[in-house]
């Protein structure tokens, strides 16, 4: 049974694109629903928080998640893609050898956080990698009209950042946490600080003015803002 964004408690953005923010962390996850296909975005910070967003999407779209984009490697954001049993996995290039190689910090930075040490360790042991690398820009054909685009435009809050494009009116962009709204934009020991901006520039070339952009963190915002946070950033980082 098919539920409305207003019964489930997402926020729809657009035409058959909604979001949620998650509890604790305030993490976005986004929904982009076709004729027969369904893209979910980011995971969520456990497999009980992946569990939930699945069975929330199969109640919006009408069936399962058929494919999930995750926007970079942060505990927030992939420790719940193993409920996605089934989705084919996308990614920025090389985000599969940070999970394999990174487990041990993903773990230690959930906890640091607060997750639970048996929350984290079951989750990371469950981690599922992206099976397909994005390298530049690919096309997801959802059906029934709607293509989705993934774009690498990392480096920036991470090396290895993806964002996702969904055409309509408006024209929605998810950011993950290359763009947050309800605190200062995170720079971890893994942030690329140098390219950060440059990547903001590309997100907002691929956007526009008239788009609604999705951050990691917070409330939709418009161009406008992204603009401000990337001259921030600059003057933050020291780069231009």
């Amino acid at each position: 049974m098919t539920v409305t964004w207003e019964e489930s408690g997402w926020e729809q953005v657009a035409a058959g694109v909604g979001r949620c923010r998650l509890p604790v962390w305030d993490c976005t996850a986004g929904l982009v629903v076709g004729e027969g296909a369904v893209l979910l975005i980011d995971a969520g910070s456990s497999l009980a928080e992946g569990a939930r967003l699945r069975t929330e999407a199969q109640a919006l779209a009408g069936h399962r998640v058929t494919h999930l984009a995750l926007t970079h490697p942060h505990f927030d954001h992939v420790l719940g893609a193993a409920a996605l049993a089934g989705a084919e996995v996308y990614g920025a290039v090389g985000l599969d050898t940070a999970l394999a190689h990174g487990r041990d910090e993903l773990r230690a930075d959930a906890v640091r956080h607060g997750l639970d040490p048996h929350v984290a360790e079951d989750a990371v042991d469950a981690l599922i990698r992206p099976r397909h690398a994005v390298c530049g820009e690919w096309t997801l054909d959802l059906g029934g009209g709607r293509q989705v685009l993934l774009a690498n435009v990392g480096p920036g809050h991470t090396a290895h950042d993806l964002v996702v494009l969904v055409p309509g009116d408006p024209e929605v962009v998810f950011c993950g946490d290359l763009v947050e709204e309800s605190g200062e934009p995170q720079a971890g020991p893994d942030a690329v600080p140098s390219h950060w901006p440059a990547a903001l520039d590309r997100l907002l070339e691929l956007g526009g003015e008239d788009a609604a952009y999705v951050p990691g963190h917070g409330a939709v915002v418009d161009a406008a803002f992204v603009r401000a946070q990337r001259d921030a950033l600059a003057a933050r980082f020291g780069v231009s």
